[in-house]
This record gives structure tokens, C-alpha cells and sequence, in this order.
């Protein structure tokens, strides 16, 4: 009679040490993710002061624009978590729109070498961060899902495992892109 509830008990206690380091694992790959989105943000935020120099150069009255792209990055920087981060990246994407629509009014500087080059990296850069916030999202997912089916959530909830908000993209990020000529 005891060798049968003990082998049960045996089940159960692998059962939950499993769906404990499950859990556990996918947390941190969450960090990881998250770290790798920070990275790349922080990558994007080291050029967008070239980015910014290049164009005073040649519209130095646009005081404005300038200003809130260095809000924009400021806020960035100071992000806590990925809800701050993915509000102050939507604010700096909108804030990098207005500043290449002000570098689009001179041919001169789209042509000039150095200002290209930044665009390429911040392009690449911006590919880099949608690849990590991609993959951000789909770790979280997994996330959610392994904490919410059955029996999982019972354990996860009672262990302290909560659900991790995905990183969402801008209004603005969803907006149809006009390309003319």
C-alpha cells in the first residue's frame, strides 16, 4: 500500500520540478530577449546623435525637431522595463520620421557620404530590432501559454509566475508608407 503512494508522489514531485525549470528557463530566455532588444535600442540610440549633427548642419532652424528627438532618446535610455521601452521607442520612431522628412528638403545632404552611411546603419539597426522584438514576442508567448494551460497554472501562479507583456508596435509603426518620386 505504501509503494503505490509513494511512486505517486514520486510522479507528482517530477511533474512539478519539470514544469518548474520549464518555466524558470523560459524566463529566462525572456531576459535574454529582452536584453538583446535593449542592445540593439541602445545601438540605435549611440547613432542618433551623428544622425542629429549631420542634419543641423544644414537645417539648424529646425530647433524642434531636434529637441524631441533627444527626448525621444533620453526617454529610451531611462526605459525600466519593456512597456517604458517599447513607449519611449514608438515617441522615437516619430521623432526620427520628422527628422528625415527635414533631411529629405536637402538634396545635399542625402548625397553627402557620411549621411548615407548613417541611414545605413540605423537601417540595419532597425532590422536588428524588429528580428529581436520578433523573437522577444514569440519567447513570451511560449511563456504565457506554458503558465496558463492546465495543471501548469495552477503551479505558476502559486510559484509567482505572471504573464509578461508582449512588446507592442506604434499606431504609427502600422501606418501605410508613402514612397514618392
Amino acid at each position: 500500500m505504501v509503494l503505490p503512494i509513494l511512486a505517486l508522489l514520486a510522479i507528482i514531485a517530477v511533474l512539478v520540478i519539470g514544469i518548474y525549470n520549464s518555466l524558470v528557463s523560459l524566463r529566462v530566455k525572456i531576459k535574454e530577449a529582452w536584453s538583446q532588444i535593449d542592445v540593439q535600442l541602445k545601438r540605435r540610440t549611440d547613432l542618433i546623435p551623428n544622425i542629429v549633427e549631420s542634419v543641423k548642419g544644414y537645417a539648424s532652424h529646425e530647433k524642434e525637431v531636434f529637441e524631441s528627438v533627444t527626448q525621444a532618446r533620453s526617454a529610451l535610455l531611462t526605459a525600466k522595463s519593456p512597456k517604458e521601452a517599447s513607449e519611449a521607442d514608438k515617441m522615437l520612431g516619430g521623432a526620427l520620421s520628422k527628422l528625415f522628412a527635414v533631411a529629405e528638403a536637402y538634396p545635399e545632404l542625402k548625397a553627402q557620404e557620411g549621411f548615407v552611411n548613417l541611414q545605413k546603419e540605423l537601417s540595419d539597426t532597425e532590422d536588428k530590432i524588429a528580428y529581436s522584438r520578433q523573437f522577444y514576442n514569440t519567447i513570451v508567448r511560449q511563456y504565457n501559454e506554458k503558465t496558463a494551460v492546465f495543471p501548469n497554472n495552477l503551479l505558476a501562479s502559486t510559484m509567482g509566475f505572471k504573464p509578461e507583456e508582449f512588446f507592442e508596435a506604434s499606431e504609427s509603426d502600422k501606418d501605410k508608407v508613402e514612397v514618392k518620386f
